[in-house]
């Protein structure tokens, strides 16, 4: 048979999948369909959960270019398959960026010739004449088209506008819009610029709930048991089914309509495009396609689609996207083919890099600013699910699968189940053949203070701006200027930092209305100027010349001109004109060490360095200040063409303004919680690393004798292999700086057969933390891998990190084994937060979205919180998870010992188990809160662990000891053999004549009726014995594992399950001691001596004190499995250690057994090994070389 042609799509990327291609063949279908009439559908019910067989069942393997189906799989580690059928559309072309942007008269539908400056990715093959039509194969894969490609001889992913075209080539080529026949061509290809939500009718929703393997399974489930004429027990889980798949159908049709309302606010509106130069057309926001262009209205409008300005700036609120509340100025993408010169680079367009260009869709435009004449326009780069929403959407539509330790271990333990299983069946059946039978700050900012720079050195620090000496300095200009504030509703907004430091200042922004804006030839800038500015006083009958001359006495600075802010480029810049002036102005505020490095050195203090490192360790937030008077060439219009690399060089240093961002009040004891809980805490941020450090020591994360190596690692140049150099920060006295300790004072919890004789070694008092900027992270990352990891073990802050980065470090974390936690308030987090194992977002905006759980109080005590709830969320599981294996264990041995006399529990009595037992007792045990206080100890982490299998072993066997035991006990007693006519009653218990030997035991002599033959295989004296010590061992099982401290409530906290317990064990009571002759009938119970009664009320109660013993003093007593089973651990680890990143969980219940086993957690092993390196860690002021890579053979 032909081997599928086998290819992969969107390779090395994260949703990379393997591809086959496949076409239906006829006699596969036939003998499918013959095996799905034998079979009575099940073969097709199969083939349902498995397309990887129900396409190669199906079909033969064919060439990807033939395929009429493909089969797709995943290439992560969960391997998912996926069944897709190939579609065509016919179209006049197969270029879906076809036909540019010209007018109809020029360019008809059907003919195309290239363009001189058409890009690679853009460029026109030869179309058909007028008439033809060419046949495009596609199929969709999570709302992502995939178009094939006759070049490559591939399906690729249709793109649009958004990668591999020029900032010159969107303005030129695309800047004027599309006619109406190229957006109905292209629509063809993109369809319609909607996020369609689909809600499933109920019907629909119904089916695909129903064909779950689970419910299949009941439904056989509910078959067998009728059949063995147990209705009441059948009836029950077609009861339990309904209300399970209802309830499933509600929750399912809630979220996708939450979700379809979420996106449904934009999906059709009206929207405003340009047919060319100066033609428009209004239409809906579902005819978009990739290349229109669209008019941003004044007054703002929710974007149906991803698009990048090409002219004006825009105030737009992109809290949907990234939680941040402050509005974004976005300005319009530079086209260097308006540059001042001809040497500007023209860099790719990227939605990513460009994104303070770009207004993403599902953000909301507040309002815009625009030239007379000429509205704000924005082109079209990405519609529908291609979108920035889209893909949002997508990803919660189909998340990519969990793969959860507790899920692997229960299916092994549920396979184990199967053969025990498997073994009573065996039994059964040959019974039966025999016999017949069957963030740490606060949000504020505070000015703390300032200091100028003048002729290459430092000034006296000064903290008040608003002195009137400084009323017209630079820096106070470069204060009041460069920042992107805007005037909201009569009140200012933007960045907190912006907004703190222009308040600072007393200044005043003026914004001119619309109104005004539109009766001048030129856009209208944003003005500020200093307090209480009164204009002069014009004499009347003044000439205008002296008109102008009071008004320039006016002190007014213009900001024509904005770079926003970028994080990875650390700064920002305006252009300004001071009234009175003709050069312009640009300021410049940003990273210390970035804007020093962009300034004439100069004008750069000689103590740079020194002054800063003195501030940052205060735990100041520094901003450095800068300013360039441009030449004649740059004016207004020039300006805004030009880069701006252009403008931030030569700047001139003027100084830095310091500002202090205070701890939240909640941060140091709830760090100081996870410190006592033994959780590893890490700093990642934006800020200094100076800066950082200080924070770290302030808040507790680096202890107050904490030593910290400061790591700068530098790319290699001029020939040099990178280089890290190591900086013990001179943070501590002189007096208690330590060298380097040995290997025997590094403390660490390693496991020892045998204690070491005589006192314990010290310890050193210093621990050591590494600091790592953002770049030298990067620099680490490239060339240094083999240090990664050790810097990974002991590195404790993370400075200047981009968003980017703080990703790579949480997966770099992962690599270790580490289970990663990651808190956040900011955009910036956004892709950290999704990346680690618990991300929780301080925002409850939409982009909350992206992490898996969100705080509603906008500080880190929500952390303490969530890691008690997710510890006593596992317990429970494992509590509920052993409870229910132990019932099912338990109801297995009782089943099993009835077949052996050929007997088995009733109807009623499987549903008074179930029902009134099980479920009660199941649901209520979980009810238990978390235990108010983060314990060291961590909970188990997996079902296959050695307290746990003790636990459920030691249960199971004594409950197999007891059950046997009263089996066999019951068939010795001396009246076993009488069988009382009699109702049963206490009376009749207390005179049955135990010494009576006449014949009839209900086990045997059947009876003449099939009621009362199926009545007589039920009822038992071993039946009844059977049932009472089992109801009672539901119970003490029930109560055993229902685990209290220390990670959840004690029980006795947890009402409902107390009122359960004494519900049913009052009324097994009851059915025991107080016998009523209605209910033992109902039940099929058997009459039984009132002494035997009192025996089986002993045996229960010794199974219920043996059963809590063995799980408290045995399996849950930590100082037990240490002394007799395991390793006790050497030493209680310190608050202060040489190495605290070391630790080996040593207060975990994972303890490891006497042989000697590498752990297996990558950070532990490399916790051992660090033991013996004699190089680590590095000594101060001293350096370490990459290794330079193999040179190639030149044979």
């Amino acid at each position: 048979m032909e081997r599928a042609a086998e290819a992969h799509v969107n390779r090395n990327e994260e949703d990379e999948m393997e591809i086959s291609g496949y076409s239906p063949c006829c006699w596969k279908l036939a003998l499918v369909s013959l095996g799905a009439v034998c079979t009575g559908g099940f073969l097709l019910l199969f083939l349902y959960w498995l397309p990887e067989l129900s396409v190669k069942w199906t079909c033969q393997a064919v060439p990807l270019q033939e395929a009429r189906v493909v089969l797709l799989r995943t290439t992560d580690e969960f391997r998912t398959w996926s069944r897709v059928q190939v579609r065509s559309l016919f179209a006049p072309g197969s270029q879906p960026l076809g036909f540019p942007q010209l007018s109809e008269s020029k360019r008809p539908l059907c003919q195309a010739s290239p363009l001189e400056d058409w890009e690679g990715r853009e460029e026109l093959l030869s179309q058909p004449a007028s008439g033809e039509q060419t046949e495009v194969r596609f199929f969709v894969h999570h709302h992502v088209r995939y178009l094939w490609s006759a070049e490559s001889q591939s399906f690729r992913r249709l793109l649009a506008l958004d990668l591999g075209l020029s900032c010159a080539s969107l303005h030129t080529l695309h800047g004027t819009g599309l006619p109406r026949s190229t957006q109905d061509y292209r629509r063809l290809f993109y369809g319609a610029n909607q996020i369609d939500v689909k809600v499933p009718s109920i019907p629909k929703l119904l089916i695909k709930e129903v064909l779950n393997p689970f419910y299949i399974f009941q439904a056989f489930s509910m078959v067998l048991w009728s059949l063995d004429d147990y209705y009441l027990y059948a009836s029950a889980i077609l009861f339990m089914s309904l209300v399970s798949i209802g309830c499933s159908l509600y929750t399912l049709r809630k979220q996708y309509v939450l979700l379809h309302d979420m996106v449904a606010t934009h999906n059709v509106i009206r929207v405003t495009v340009y047919r060319g130069p100066h033609e428009m057309e209004e239409i809906f926001s579902t005819e978009l396609v990739p290349g229109d262009v669209l008019l941003v209205p004044p007054g703002g409008l929710t974007l149906p689609c991803d698009a990048v300005l090409l002219n004006g700036t825009a105030i737009v609120n992109e809290s949907m996207l990234t939680g941040e509340s402050v509005p974004v100025t976005k300005t319009a993408l530079p086209n260097p083919a308006q540059g001042a010169n001809g040497l500007l680079q023209d860099p790719a367009y990227s939605p990513e890099e460009h994104k303070r260009h770009t207004l993403f869709c599902g953000t909301c435009v507040i309002q815009t600013r625009y030239y007379s004449g000429e509205a704000v326009r924005a082109l079209v780069i990405r519609t529908g699910f291609s979108t920035s929403k889209g893909q949002l959407v997508c990803s919660i539509l189909f998340p990519k699968p969990t793969d959860f330790r507790l899920y692997r271990d229960a299916c092994r333990f549920l396979l184990c189940l199967v053969g025990v299983a498997g073994i009573g069946m065996l039994y059964s059946v040959i019974r039966s053949v025999q016999q017949g039978t069957g963030t740490l700050t606060e949000d504020g900012l505070d000015l703390w203070g300032f200091v100028q720079a003048q002729n290459g050195s430092f000034l006296p620090a000064g903290q008040d701006v608003r002195s009137p000496g400084l009323s017209g300095s630079p820096l106070v200009a470069a204060m009041a200027a460069c920042h992107s504030l805007t005037t909201i509703g009569g009140r200012l907004s933007g960045d907190p930092l912006d907004l703190k430091m222009f308040e600072a200042t007393g200044w005043v922004l003026e914004e001119p209305p619309q109104e005004e804006t539109a009766r001048h030839d030129q856009i209208q800038p944003t003005v500020v100027h200093p307090p209480d500015q009164v204009p002069p006083k014009i004499p009347e009958g003044a000439s205008e010349d002296e008109e102008l001359m009071e008004l320039m006495k006016l002190y007014q600075i213009a900001i024509l001109m904005q770079f926003p802010f970028s994080s990875s480029l650390q700064r920002m810049t305006v252009v300004t004109r001071t009234l009175g002036e003709k050069k312009l102005v640009a300021y410049m505020k940003g990273a210390p060490e970035t804007v020093g490095g962009l300034c004439r050195r100069e004008t750069v203090p000689g103590n740079f360095s020194a002054v800063l490192e003195s501030y940052t360790r205060r735990g100041l937030r520094v901003i450095a200040l800068a300013c360039r008077r441009l030449e004649n060439k740059y004016s207004w219009h020039k300006v805004q063409h030009v880069s701006r690399e252009v403008i931030e060089c030569n700047m001139e240093f003027l100084g830095l303004v310091m500002l202090q961002n205070k701890l939240k009040a909640e941060t140091v004891p709830v760090l100081e919680e996870l410190r006592r809980a033994c959780i590893r805490l890490v700093m990642v941020t934006g800020d200094n690393l100076l800066t950082a450090i200080s924070v770290g020591r302030e808040c507790g994360i680096i202890p107050a004798k904490g030593k910290v190596i400061l790591t700068e690692a530098l790319p290699p140049r001029d020939g040099q292999p990178a280089t890290i150099y190591w900086q013990y920060a001179d943070e501590l006295p002189a007096a208690e700086v330590l060298t380097k300790p040995r290997k025997e004072e590094i403390k660490l919890m390693l496991e020892e057969e045998e204690p070491p004789p005589g006192p314990q070694p010290n310890v050193a008092d210093t621990s050591y933390h590494f600091a790592v900027g953002g770049k030298s992270f990067a620099v680490i990352l490239d060339h240094f891998p083999d240090l990664l990891s050790k810097l990974l073990l002991c590195g404790t802050v993370y400075a200047r990190m981009a968003p980017d980065q703080k990703t790579q470090l949480i997966e770099a974390l992962q690599q270790m084994d580490y289970y990663v936690g990651m808190c956040g308030d900011g955009a910036n987090d956004c892709g950290a937060l999704k990346r680690a194992h618990a991300g929780i977002s301080l925002s409850e905006l939409e982009a909350s979205v992206a992490s898996p759980f969100t705080s509603k109080t906008p500080n880190i005590s929500c952390i303490p919180d969530l890691i008690r709830e997710g510890r006593a969320a596992l317990v429970t599981s494992f509590c509920v998870f052993k409870f229910m294996a132990l019932y099912s264990i338990i109801q297995y041995l009782s089943v099993l010992l009835l077949y052996s006399i050929l007997s088995n529990l009733g109807d009623v009595q499987y549903l008074f188990i179930d029902v009134a037992i099980i479920l009660s007792l199941a649901f209520t045990m979980s009810l238990n809160k978390a235990w108010p206080e983060l314990v060291p100890q961590r909970p188990p982490t997996g079902l296959v662990s050695p307290q746990l299998l003790l636990s459920v072993l030691t249960q199971i066997l004594l409950s197999l000891g007891f059950q046997v035991g009263s089996f066999l006990l019951v068939q010795g007693q001396p009246w076993y053999r009488h069988k009382e006519d009699e109702h049963c009653s206490l009376l009749a218990n207390l005179t049955l004549d135990s010494n009576s030997t006449s014949p009839g035991n209900a086990t045997t002599g059947p009876e003449p009726e099939e009621e009362e033959e199926n009545t007589a295989s039920v009822r038992s004296f071993e039946n009844t014995t059977l049932f009472y010590v089992s109801c009672f061992q539901y119970v003490a099982v029930a109560l055993a594992f229902a685990k209290g401290r220390p990670f959840r409530q004690p029980t006795h906290g947890n009402g409902l399950f107390l009122a359960s317990l004494v519900t049913v064990s009052s009324f097994l009571l009851l059915l025991l001691l107080w016998p009523i002759p209605a209910l033992d009938e109902f039940l099929e119970l058997d009459c039984i001596p009132y002494e035997w009664r009192l025996i089986l009320l002993a045996l229960a109660l010794s199974n219920l004190v043996l059963s809590l013993s063995l799980e408290n003093f045995v399996c849950d007593c930590d100082v037990l499995w240490q002394r007799v089973c395991y390793n006790q651990r050497k030493y209680d680890y310190p608050d202060q250690a040489a190495f605290p990143q070391l630790e080996l969980d040593e207060t975990a219940p994972g303890y490891s057994c006497r042989q000697p086993a590498s752990p297996r957690a990558k950070y532990k092993r490399l916790a051992q090994e660090l033991l013996f390196d004699p190089d680590w860690p590095p000594q101060p002021k001293t350096s370490t070389k990459a290794q330079a890579p193999p040179a190639e053979s030149s044979a």
